[in-house]
């Protein structure tokens, strides 16, 4: 369900819930500047796709810390801006590197503006990447051992970690699922940080691409500090307090033009 590609204004309604957390109809609707029957309207078609969660009066989001939402909701949700930060990524990446891309819809959205470079040579531990980047015939795919999780095709676990441990690379692409406002990384499946954190010990720069959605969702699990990033992608200017916090870590902000 290509929400994020139809109906900018119900982008805009789950951005305003992912920052409150939860939040009424009546609030949306002065908040959005639109009627309560439209409100009403779009809280329920995002409740049917289940992207929102209601309650008595409200709505909220349905992850919680423990858990992300499904892999084709996260496919569908901010495509634009996803599409926007993996073309602000290609520019920037040289002819003739080499990357390590993670797991995530923002990176395999990096991984088709991918194809036509020439000379890469990109280890995965994201089977869709692999699949992407096999229509670039002047890039070498390198693909993890380990587990594969059928949800969205990541490998994970321990062997995927020591496979990653043979490679130094020129470029870590990683995806997030949340910023939190200590400058924190986080996300929600153990096995899928520890791969995560050795990608970011393998790479001489890490630049993480992540939609303005990202910033403020919890998550259980931390992946790093933001200091440990070298530049941060993303489709709209950081709220507070993260350009100070980008600043104060050293830390390239990237804004992906509309």
């Amino acid at each position: 369900m290509a929400l994020a590609n139809s109906n900018p204004r119900q982008i805009n309604l789950l951005d305003t819930v992912r920052a409150r957390g939860a939040i009424t109809v009546d609030e949306l609707a002065d908040m959005l500047g639109v009627t309560l029957q439209t409100v009403r309207r779009d809280v329920q078609r995002l409740a049917d796709a289940g992207l929102l969660t209601r309650f008595h009066g409200g709505v909220r989001v349905p992850s919680s810390t423990t858990e992300n939402i499904g892999y084709q909701q996260r496919e569908s949700l901010h495509a634009l801006g996803k599409a926007r930060i993996a073309q602000a990524v290609a520019a920037k990446v040289p002819d003739g590197c080499s990357l390590i891309l993670n797991i995530g819809t923002t990176t395999e959205a990096v991984a088709k503006a991918l194809l036509r470079h020439r000379g890469l040579r990109v280890i995965t531990n994201n089977l869709n990447v692999a699949n992407i980047l096999t229509g670039n015939p002047d890039c070498e795919v390198i693909v993890a051992g380990g587990t594969v999780r059928a949800r969205d095709r990541a490998i994970v676990g321990e062997p995927t970690v020591d496979f990653i441990r043979q490679f130094k690379v020129d470029i870590a692409v990683i995806g997030i699922s949340g910023i939190e406002a200590d400058g924190s990384l986080r996300d929600f499946d153990l096995r899928e940080v520890k791969v995560a954190q050795t990608i970011i010990a393998q790479a001489r720069e890490v630049w993480l691409v992540a939609d303005a959605s990202k910033f403020n969702r919890p998550a259980m699990v931390q992946l790093a500090e933001l200091s440990q990033i070298d530049c941060l992608f993303t489709d709209a200017p950081p709220p507070q307090p993260f350009p100070e916090l980008l600043e104060q870590a050293q830390v390239r902000c990237e804004i992906a033009n509309p």
